[in-house]
């Protein structure tokens, strides 16, 4: 994806002085004049890259592998792969879409509890060399063990000692404190007893190198755990853990992270006083997330847009040297979510190479 050009992203490219919000008056006053007045979406880009910023700085030891159900758009996950990003996917469908954007297959983790053994062959004969597994049936269906999401400590060393009897070659350790994470102390027990399943591989015979701390990120400022807040506690934790000499590499599964605040917000409701109002933030009748093929309604359209400067970053994030510095987020426009909304909680999960007979 390096040498890009802006002819390449699927999206409007904003002259100098225009911002995200002119682009959505437009939209609004060309839907005003016609017959067709669907409900719509301006979702900008360059937020998107300033989160991606942010995390560098904030985690500069952990990649970030991005969680494509979270927001599968074409546009959000073709931004992500141009600036380096690796990729969760959970299905064929979704492993698909990266690679024909030109990810290579070790920028992919294939990250799902219930994967069937059709879509194992495929990952594995697309080049993905990276699974997880968490119970003994997602062992086997690896290879040719609690069936809940997860493992407790004393089930991953019967699930390790599983493993080295199929001959599956474990590299590493994921887990996942559960999305909208309120403690921030759960990440330091996860990393503690992420260190200790990878002592237990060291005794079965394994030599596992990667460590995924999984997602439940936030990506907004109205939360009441903020970002910092959380990578203020985990990077400590690392560095006591697994420290920069361990040769331990560091993932992690940001989904809404990136995409709770693209969407730019104007929308003006009627004052209505009658009866008892529930409020649910970042969701609405017409949220993406609720839209699908399951429920028969249509996606709304999505039009994208990025900046002059957003795509200056663009070129500077793909330089490897490239050192990150968090500026003050633009004003004029209020974002709203417009991402995946809803998660489990995860005991620490075992990752496994693909590269196998199945």
């Amino acid at each position: 994806m390096n040498n890009i050009n802006n002819e390449e992203f699927d999206c409007h490219f904003l002259d100098e002085g225009f911002t995200a919000k002119d682009i959505l008056d437009q939209k609004i006053n060309e839907v005003s004049s016609s017959d067709d007045k669907d409900a719509f979406y301006v979702a900008d880009l360059g937020d998107v890259l300033k989160k991606h910023r942010r995390w560098l700085k904030a985690l500069p030891r952990v990649t970030p592998f991005y969680a494509v159900k979270c927001n599968d758009s074409r546009a959000i996950v073709k931004t992500l792969a141009a600036i380096g990003t690796g990729f969760d996917c959970a299905s064929k469908t979704e492993i698909q879409l990266v690679q024909s954007l030109g990810v290579p297959p070790e920028r992919i983790i294939y990250a799902n509890p219930c994967k069937q053994v059709s879509q194992i062959k495929y990952a594995a004969n697309n080049g993905v060399q990276m699974m997880t597994f968490d119970s003994e049936v997602e062992s086997k269906a690896v290879c040719r063990l609690s069936v809940k999401f997860g493992a407790t400590l004393k089930t991953s060393r019967i699930l390790l000692e599983r493993a080295k009897e199929l001959n599956i070659d474990v590299v590493g350790v994921s887990f996942h404190v559960g999305s909208g994470c309120t403690d921030p102390e759960t990440f330091v027990q996860a990393i503690s007893d992420a260190r200790c399943v990878f002592d237990m591989g060291a005794e079965v015979g394994f030599s596992m190198y990667l460590l995924d701390i999984g997602g439940g990120f936030p990506g907004s400022e109205d939360v009441k755990l903020k970002f910092e807040e959380i990578t203020g506690v985990i990077n400590p934790a690392l560095d006591k853990y697994f420290p920069s000499d361990s040769g331990v590499r560091i993932i992690a599964e940001p989904g809404r992270y990136y995409v709770v605040d693209r969407i730019v917000e104007r929308c003006d409701l009627p004052e209505m006083h009658v009866g008892d109002w529930m409020l649910f933030e970042n969701m609405g009748a017409y949220t993406v997330a609720a839209a699908s093929t399951f429920n028969g309604f249509q996606r709304p359209t999505i039009y994208y847009v990025m900046s002059g400067p957003t795509w200056q970053l663009v070129q500077q994030i793909q330089n490897p040297d490239y050192l990150p510095e968090v500026e003050e987020q633009d004003v004029g426009t209020l974002p709203v979510s417009c991402a995946w909304e809803s998660g489990m909680k995860r005991h620490p999960a075992t990752c496994a190479s693909a590269s196998i007979n199945v």
